[in-house]
């Protein structure tokens, strides 16, 4: 078998150190980080429950006003999206395995306050911080594993093992999380499965706590000089935007990313039910297509990426795939009217493009391989951004320019991350041995080269 080199983070060895057999991988998953995969498909299972009945709960059961019931979720994504951004930086200092069980903790506690203190005392306050502080915890938990990953997964098939993350992520929230609550709400109520939701996320922490035993993920990713202090660490998270002009350019694809499927939740379903016909069922049947699209190419399009090349991944699978989508989503029912067929095709165009962005990370990450933790909050940050800047740009166009103006702007923006990709070519490394490389084709990226070595392990 034919693995890279790639040493953790600390980890003493010289150009020509040999891999062990748990670098091998299963499927594209590395065989060392598999417990993470699970430990982070049950955390968002436990996460996901919530999510299609405990606004309606606050609402229904506890009284609380659609206002008040606003500005808990609200303050919720202020918490996640800060969550987010700091996964990264904190990796840099602690070690991505004590940003997860911060993460874990985090949730646990405040859940766990919610549910024995603040619901059954109808306190909206309590709810409020609770669940609130609450947000930081899933971000710090899932993207501290995204950044294990790229700290120790082998660099050839980073794609796909990312593509593994996201498949893990989107199957635990919303999809497992959402049937799991429908079988156990009408039979335990939704109370008592909230605290379902707890042992699921301890269950995911306790996994990775006790069986993650990969090393890099154990010590802060910056090492000797590069560590600074906790300030200077986050403020970099900052300026390595500005100083990697090309990492910046990373963010900003990654905030176009899913900017049009946050606006296409929020403006797509009242064209179509308001104008063209459907049903709210057959919309909501419409976001599971575009959802189960998604998870069908996430792994594929990571492979994809290690395989053929990350910047023509991200440009044309995802930026022009996605752009496509967009305008279809508008002109196919516009053209053919209420065809369920043809506007599902449309629907699962967008969850297929929004696949296509997978490789992304790693392409990031070779702009500035120094500063791994950094610029993975750089990449999150424009994710978390996203959240408000799609439904943003539908606010302020959708009066002056209808909906057909709108998602021709989130078509455009699509097609800027396809121009943006293609400007980030990964710096050329020196090898380590073996003769010098070509000379860079056209469009096609180099990144940092690993010797690579024969192992007598199978897998």
């Amino acid at each position: 078998m034919v693995t890279t080199l790639g040493h953790p983070p600390g980890l003493s060895g010289g150009p020509t150190a040999v891999l062990s057999p748990s670098h091998s991988t299963y499927a594209g998953i590395p065989r060392a980080l598999l417990w993470g995969y699970v430990g982070v498909l049950l955390f968002m299972i436990g996460d996901g429950v919530e999510t299609s009945y405990l606004p309606t709960y606050f609402k229904t059961d506890l009284g609380f006003a659609e206002a008040s019931v606003g500005i808990v979720f609200t303050l919720y994504g202020i918490t996640a999206a800060v969550g987010a951004f700091l996964a990264g930086g904190l990796s840099d200092l602690w070690g991505p395995r004590k940003v997860m069980m911060a993460g874990a903790a985090c949730w646990v506690v405040c859940h766990a306050l919610m549910l024995a203190v603040a619901i059954p005392a109808h306190s909206y306050p309590l709810i409020l911080l609770t669940y609130g502080l609450r947000g930081f915890g899933y971000p710090l938990f899932a993207y501290g594993f995204m950044v294990w990953i790229m700290a120790g997964a082998p660099e050839r098939q980073l794609g796909k093992a990312l593509g593994w993350f996201w498949f893990c992520f989107t199957m635990g929230y919303p999809v497992l999380g959402s049937a799991l609550v429908s079988l156990l709400k009408p039979v335990i109520g939704f109370y008592d499965t909230l605290w379902i939701s707890l042992a699921m996320i301890v269950a995911g922490a306790l996994v990775v706590l006790v069986l993650l035993r990969e090393r890099s993920g154990f010590q802060g990713l910056s090492k000797g000089s590069e560590r600074t202090s906790l300030v200077r660490t986050l403020t970099g998270c900052f300026t390595v935007m500005f100083a990697k002009p090309r990492v910046g350019m990373g963010a900003v694809v990654r905030l176009i990313n899913t900017t049009s499927q946050f606006g296409v939740w929020v403006f797509v379903p009242l064209y179509l039910v308001d104008r063209v016909g459907f049903s709210a069922e057959e919309w909501a049947s419409l976001l599971i297509v575009m959802m189960v699209s998604n998870l069908a190419c996430v792994v594929t399009f990571g492979a994809v990426g290690d395989k053929w090349s990350r910047r023509k991944t991200v440009a044309w699978l995802g930026g022009v795939v996605s752009a496509v989508a967009c305008l279809a989503l508008y002109y196919v029912p516009a053209t053919v009217g209420h065809d369920y067929l043809l506007v599902a095709i449309a629907a699962g165009a967008l969850g297929v493009g929004m696949a296509g962005y997978v490789p992304l990370p790693p392409l990031m990450t070779t702009q500035a391989p120094e500063r791994k933790g950094q610029v993975m909050s750089a990449y999150t940050l424009g994710a978390g951004a996203s959240m408000a800047f799609g439904p943003l740009i539908g606010t302020v166009f959708i009066g002056s320019l209808g909906i057909q103006g709108v998602m021709w702007i989130y078509a455009a923006l699509h097609l800027l991350s396809t121009v943006l990709v293609l400007f980030m070519k990964a710096p050329t490394a020196t090898p380590v041995d073996g003769p010098e490389p070509e000379p860079e084709t056209e469009g096609e990226e180099r990144e940092p080269r690993a010797v690579a070595v024969m192992s007598g392990a199978g897998g």
